[in-house]
């Protein structure tokens, strides 16, 4: 059965940590950044430190990941008390507020996600230990969680500068989504380019 496009972001399966927290770090998001969802690699905006995603952040391959998001707490306007949350709504904080943001930017962590854009081509054994571009697609804001994938219309590659490297493939249970071969298969990453990694200043 052919796998279907399907995307949920970049779901950590290992890291220096236990889980469900493993090794997640702390950062800010600005109370007016666009949504980011459970799963949304992120980058660190130059002019404050914050992290946002690519509608007010750098577009992926220009400048390293911060890391990968996994929630976070703010003071919400709407239900007047701090709320957690696994995805930021873009909203519902005031101008003077910020939001606590939880990434993972663990240089050993390792990340299962969905390939896409292409009807017949997914990630092979061929592309184990190249380098891979990521899209954000469209995240789900019922339950917050990433609609981001490997993007294969952009080749596998040695590029220093790609954000991913293929290290793996997922194959097991034969025949559950993403297992098969082709279009929309899952494989399994680790950073290639982000700031605990490559230690390149943003």
């Amino acid at each position: 059965m052919a796998n279907v496009f399907s995307p949920f972001g970049f779901s950590q399966r290992s890291g220096t940590g236990s889980s469900p927290t493993y090794e997640q770090v702390i950062g800010t998001v600005n109370y007016n950044t666009a949504n980011i969802f459970f799963g949304d690699p992120v980058f660190r905006l130059v002019a404050d430190g914050t992290l946002a995603g690519i509608t007010t952040g750098p577009g992926p391959g220009t400048t390293p990941l911060a890391g990968v998001f996994l929630g976070c707490k703010y003071s919400s306007v709407a239900f007047r008390r701090t709320t957690w949350a696994n995805y930021w709504p873009g909203s519902d904080v005031a101008s003077t507020n910020s939001v606590e943001a939880y990434i993972v930017n663990d240089p050993n962590a390792q990340f299962t996600a969905q390939v896409g854009v292409s009807t017949s081509v997914g990630i092979v054994a061929a592309n184990i230990g190249m380098n891979v571009q990521f899209a954000y697609g469209t995240g789900n804001t019922a339950n917050g969680i990433s609609g981001a994938y490997i993007d294969i219309s952009v080749t596998p590659a040695v590029t220093a500068t790609l954000p991913f490297r293929v290290v793996g493939l997922v194959l097991n249970p034969p025949g559950s989504p993403g297992t098969q071969t082709g279009a929309n298969n899952f494989a399994i990453v680790a950073y290639n380019n982000v700031e605990t990694k490559n230690m390149l200043a943003v």
